[in-house]
């Protein structure tokens, strides 16, 4: 008798990564149907995507995946292409209404300062007259409803059913942080988190921005995927630290947006050096120029070296990103520097 079922199926499938992410076309919830008889095996996959070679790429890999099952006489795959949500006469993932730019602030990893770059890009391009809007899309671990001092504050909705940002140092903000109580976690699979991503980024009164910024979760995952294929991004900025081992994941997540056809608008290294105080002397302690390196490699911009300042963790901690709370600090000044950079690349 033959072993081959459904979900013996499944699992070969489920070795097929989605071109540039981590996760594989089962869990992203693209097959939607599989039929066994005897020997012969049928697969349906659906797509959201407007890039033959991704489909050309998962039909390929998802053929050889149960081509070597072993025992199959016949595999077919067939891969149904519809193109993602698209503006009025448009291609193509589809703008945010009243929104000029949207900016992702990604990461390969967590921890190495991804939404304090994103909180403080926000502010300053904020500070420099523009209209800016701050989504935070970690909806597992948001931090910028804390690092806004608005964890107490909770939305509320318009005549017409959409949720009111929360507005701090000029800047409108959404988080998944002003809908929790304190330490309670988000506990939701993954179709609620896409759910609530696309709720955060389209049912937002976010009104007329120059800049809508998204603090994107770390790594390549589901909510990456659903941003890239449903809205129309002005590009990507990754943020890194200068060691070797950041600079491997942030190589990752520079592969996604090239994967996607998302511009890459540079790297920031952030902790890229210590001065101490007391003699003036640098300190590299994660190292030095990776993220200059980096960024040569790519031929992408290197947009800043952030140092190491305990004035940016403690202004995190306390509501008031640096630049608020201590704008003549290094490191608000390397972040007014790239929000100019990113102003100037964009306009």
């Amino acid at each position: 008798m033959s072993s081959i079922n459904q979900d013996s199926v499944r699992q070969a499938l489920s070795t097929v990564k989605y071109p540039g992410f981590s996760r594989d076309i089962v869990s992203f919830g693209l097959l939607r149907d599989v039929a066994v008889n005897g020997s012969d095996v049928d697969v349906q996959l659906v797509l959201s995507t407007n890039d033959t070679d991704i489909a050309k790429k998962i039909h390929a890999e998802a053929t050889a995946a149960l081509q070597a099952m072993g025992g199959v006489g016949r595999a077919s795959v067939k891969i149904d292409v519809q193109a993602p949500a698209t503006t009025t006469g448009g291609v193509g993932p589809a703008k945010i209404e009243g929104v000029k730019h949207v900016i992702a602030v990604a990461s390969g990893k967590g921890g190495v300062g991804k939404s304090t770059v994103a909180a403080n890009l926000a502010l300053s391009l904020a500070q420099s007259g523009a209209k800016t809007g701050l989504c935070d899309c970690d909806i597992y671990g948001p931090s910028i409803a804390l690092m806004f001092g608005g964890t107490n504050e909770r939305p509320t909705a318009d005549d017409d059913n959409r949720i009111i940002p929360i507005e701090r140092h000029g800047v409108s903000l959404m988080s998944m942080g002003f809908l929790l109580d304190d330490g309670s976690p988000a506990v939701l699979r993954g179709p609620m988190v896409t759910r609530y991503t696309q709720q955060f980024l389209r049912q937002v009164a976010w009104g007329n921005l120059d800049y809508l910024i998204l603090d994107l979760p770390p790594g390549t995952g589901d909510i990456q995927l659903t941003i890239v294929q449903t809205v129309a991004l002005s590009g990507a900025i990754i943020v890194t630290t200068p060691q070797e081992v950041a600079l491997i994941d942030a190589r990752k997540a520079i592969s996604m947006f090239a994967k996607t056809n998302v511009p890459v608008l540079g790297i920031v290294e952030n902790m890229s050096f210590f001065v101490c105080p007391g003699d003036g002397k640098r300190y590299d302690i994660f190292g030095t120029g990776g993220g200059s390196r980096e960024a040569a490699k790519l031929q992408v911009p290197l947009l800043g070296e952030v140092p190491i300042e305990p004035l940016v963790r403690e202004a995190g901690d306390t509501g008031r990103p640096v630049v608020a709370a201590h704008p003549g600090s290094a490191a608000a000044g390397v972040f007014k520097g790239i929000a100019e950079k990113i102003s100037v690349t964009l306009n």
